[in-house]
């Protein structure tokens, strides 16, 4: 293979690396926060998916660092207060480290980990035109639940890391649609 195409091909590999591990707002999209999820998913009709975010662990997140466990096992790694370390929040908040021009005006990073989290940040997809077409909402930023995804919190690098099963972890925080599910 020429030098040159070698060059070309390597460089677009390395883009596409960086494509994949950046966050979701890398691309551009803003976090908008669970309020602005919460007026369309909290239907019990279409599944209350808001209302089951609001009662699992990943909303209370952030919260969570809080307790003395978290104190306890952040003093461990040298870590003064675990709601401000970014070692901690950036799997306990959904967008940290993101520049604050991406966080919306009713972001907040209290919500812990939102559905913003699994589902990619929502500004430009969260529209009723756009989430009713699967592929607009996909190239709007809405993002499939994948195990990496998951693992990017749930991995060894956690101090109160258990094994991470994937699919039981789904099936535990599952929400679907059952309008969807009858073709409505």
């Amino acid at each position: 293979m020429k030098k040159w195409k070698w060059l070309l091909l390597s460089g677009l590999g390395i883009l596409l690396v960086l494509a994949l591990a950046l966050p979701a707002d890398a691309a551009g999209h803003k976090y908008v926060g669970a309020a602005k999820c919460k007026m369309c998913h909290n239907s019990p009709a279409k599944g209350a998916q808001f209302t089951q975010w609001s009662e699992s662990k990943h909303a209370t997140a952030f919260a969570t660092l809080a307790s003395e466990e978290s104190k306890k096992a952040a003093e461990a790694k040298g870590i003064a207060d675990p709601q401000k370390a970014a070692e901690c929040l950036k799997c306990h908040v959904t967008g940290h480290g993101s520049p604050a021009e991406m966080l919306g005006e009713k972001y907040k990073a209290e919500e812990g980990v939102t559905c913003e989290a699994c589902h990619g940040a929502g500004a430009d997809y969260a529209t009723m035109a756009i989430m009713k077409d699967k592929a607009k909402a996909m190239e709007a930023g809405l993002t499939e639940i994948t195990e990496a995804v998951c693992k990017t919190c749930h991995n060894p690098e956690s101090p109160t890391f258990k094994e991470f099963d994937f699919a039981k972890a789904t099936a535990a925080t599952a929400h679907p649609n059952p309008q969807k599910a009858a073709g409505k």
